[in-house]
């Protein structure tokens, strides 16, 4: 005889698929093309290579130009977007709240007896992994710092809410505070807004885990036609070169690691810093996550993003503890005060009114255009792969668990990393230490966390294991970038081939070091900022097809029709029935498995 857990699993998936599924003979893949161990969409993959391909042809054909042409392109889109950024992921962050906090936080990704498949510690240590690890690891120290100024004649301003002297403990806490805003609330709401709407139609309604089921609602089956193959293309296109920035980001900052490391604090080697150094990086640890593809989501990511999860954690501990242990905790308190007092300006503020006037060497709207907006387009075009990584592991939360767990846990962890390692870098600064500030103005960005690590204790070692961590989170950053485009381009297959993951590693790699040798990280950013945009358009979208979906999933759960087939049940003997005024719960029992105690 079955077992219970056995028996109950079936019984609600029966159930879920009877009542819930939508009325489709189509299933995941069905017109996919398998040769040569490949298992692909006949049209969502060709056309995604043959415009992959002439973007790169024509990067390399630029040469020179390529910066040019990228750096108009940023400027264009800042001015003309920028406001559509700003006002889109405000939508989102209010949409997600009202999933969770209203009728629809009860109803549970997967069906009403779904079971989780990661415990909770795993299942944050892979949300986070994949999140930003990359982005913290390089601007933790960078943004504050820059945001600070190189000293008291910059007049330094963090708009739209501060306004202070470079240098300053009022420059500090504006700095922070900015942060903060940058890495919250808001990033969060765009990954959980995209992780929750392909969680609950894939699994509550059985349809391919791509971006074409969530306008299930609008498009019925034309979702498996043209207007589908759009939507997943442009996901493609999102997720690929956003992707590449991190990626971009993250393999300038192992570069600098080494070579300070190595060079400057050990005096052991000198490792040259640069755009040729940069590809044999990508090259080398593309490689490693080729072998991490090969290893499975259970044996690759999971243990991969457990093990980062360990090293920040280690790393976090240390420099709170060598640190200025009372100005990080100052620093987290004073800057969460500043960024939540001034919440809804700094959400809300374009940029565009004023936005030429000049305030120490910057405009204010090419200001907004180098940080917030080029964050939400980065955050934007980052977010099918996050979200979709999220929904793949996400089955049997509820609603309300997963926006909490989504929106919040790991912004309040990003909070305490920026607090420890961006006031480390303030306290340095303004106790006299200096060098930070400068070193990032003449260095760039990539030298900042090492040259904070180095005003303290084991700076060499700690700069190594800051080094490692950035490679392992390249590694589980181009492994799950390779799960999400590979489930794009084979018609939302949950599982895919090894070898379509090893391709598209390979390919993300690539598409990296061609933007670097086309324009460096400009050219990263304005590839984000280009393809966040159409794809900003489809979630504004999918803030109401989400709806639709859940307010009808809410409605059957309350119908007569439930009822009926759950009496049904009743009657036989498989189900209990228990209600409250919130919310019905079903507990779903084999009359077989209950007979055998």
């Amino acid at each position: 005889m079955p077992d219970d857990d056995q028996a109950t699993g079936e019984l609600s998936e029966g159930l879920q698929v009877e009542l819930f599924h939508p009325d489709s003979d189509r299933a995941p893949g069905d017109t996919n093309i398998e040769k040569f161990g490949f298992d692909v969409h006949p049209v969502v993959f060709p056309v995604s290579l043959v415009v992959i391909a002439a973007f790169v042809a024509a990067t390399i054909l630029l040469g020179d130009q390529a910066s040019e042409v990228y750096g108009a392109v940023f400027t264009f889109i800042n001015t003309n977007f920028g406001w559509f950024y700003i006002l889109a992921v405000n939508l989102f962050i209010v949409t997600i709240l009202y999933f969770a906090f209203s009728k629809y936080g009860t109803i549970r990704i997967g069906g009403v007896k779904a079971e989780k498949e990661f415990s909770d510690f795993a299942w944050m240590a892979m949300l986070f992994s994949a999140g930003m690890g990359i982005g913290l690891m390089f601007f933790s120290v960078a943004e504050p710092m820059w945001h600070f100024g190189s000293g008291a004649s910059e007049f330094m301003v963090v708009p739209p809410a501060f306004t202070a002297d470079g240098g300053t403990s009022g420059a500090a806490t504006a700095a922070m505070a900015q942060t903060f805003f940058h890495w919250g609330f808001h990033p969060w709401a765009i990954y959980g807004l995209v992780g929750l709407g392909l969680a609950f139609f894939s699994f509550n309604r059985g349809l391919p885990l791509t971006f074409r089921s969530i306008f299930w609602p609008l498009l019925g089956d034309r979702i498996y036609g043209w207007p589908g193959h759009m939507i997943d293309l442009v996901t493609v296109f999102a997720t690929l070169f956003g992707l590449s920035t991190s990626l971009g980001l993250g393999v300038a900052q192992i570069n600098t690691g080494l070579s300070y490391v190595g060079g400057d604090i050990l005096g052991l080697v000198s490792i040259p810093t640069g755009t040729i150094p940069q590809v044999i990086l990508i090259a080398a640890i593309t490689a490693i996550a080729t072998a991490s593809v090969a290893a499975g989501l259970e044996n690759g990511v999971k243990r991969l993003s457990t093990a980062n999860l360990y090293l920040m954690l280690t790393m976090l501990v240390f420099l709170f503890v060598i640190g200025p242990t009372l100005y990080i905790l100052g620093t987290l308190s004073g800057g969460l005060g500043a960024f939540l007092g001034n919440l809804f300006q700094l959400s809300f503020f374009t940029g565009i009114v004023g936005g030429g006037a000049e305030l120490g060497g910057y405009t204010v709207q090419g200001w907004m255009g180098s940080w917030t907006v080029f964050y939400w387009g980065w955050w934007i075009a980052w977010s099918p792969f996050v979200g979709m990584f999220i929904a793949r592991i996400s089955k049997g939360r509820t609603v309300r668990e997963f926006v909490l767990g989504v929106l919040f846990l790991p912004a309040l962890f990003s909070f305490v990393w920026l607090a420890t390692f961006g006031g480390s870098a303030l306290w340095v600064e303004l106790t006299g230490g200096g060098g930070i500030a400068t070193a990032v103005a003449e260095q760039g960005q990539t030298i900042a966390m090492f040259a904070m690590l180095n005003q303290f204790p084991l700076g060499a070692l700690s700069g190594l294991l800051a080094t490692l961590l950035v490679v392992t989170f390249f590694v589980t950053s181009s492994d799950s970038g390779s799960l999400v485009v590979d489930h794009l381009t084979s018609g939302g297959k949950h599982d895919v081939p090894k070898v379509q993951r090893i391709f598209w590693a390979v390919t993300e790699g690539a598409v990296a070091a061609t933007l670097l040798i086309g324009g460096g990280l400009g050219a990263l950013q304005t590839a984000v900022i280009t393809t966040g945009l159409p794809f900003a358009v489809i979630l504004v979208l999918m803030c109401y097809t989400v709806y639709l979906g859940l307010d009808n999933e809410y409605e059957i759960l309350r119908s007569e029709q439930f009822a009926d087939r759950i009496d049904h049940l009743t009657a036989e003997g498989d189900v209990d029935v228990v209600t409250n005024d919130s919310e019905l719960v079903t507990e779903v029992r084999s009359s077989d498995a209950e007979g055998s105690d």
